[in-house]
C-alpha cells in the first residue's frame, strides 16, 4: 500500500490533480500504520500479515 501511495503521489504531481495527490498521502499513512502494527505481532482483521 505504501508503494501504491508513492505511485499516486507521483501521478498526482505530474498530472496536477490534487485528489490523486491526497489519495496518495492517505495510502502511505494507512500502509505505514498497517506495517507498524503488523510488525508488532498483532492480528489485524484476522490476518497476521498484510501483503
Amino acid at each position: 500500500m505504501i508503494v501504491l501511495g508513492v505511485v499516486l503521489l507521483i501521478i498526482g504531481f505530474v498530472a496536477g490533480v490534487n485528489i490523486i495527490w491526497t489519495l496518495g498521502i492517505i495510502a502511505i499513512v494507512v500502509g505505514a500504520i498497517l506495517a507498524i502494527v503488523g510488525m508488532g505481532g498483532r492480528e489485524i482483521a484476522g490476518r497476521r500479515h498484510w501483503y
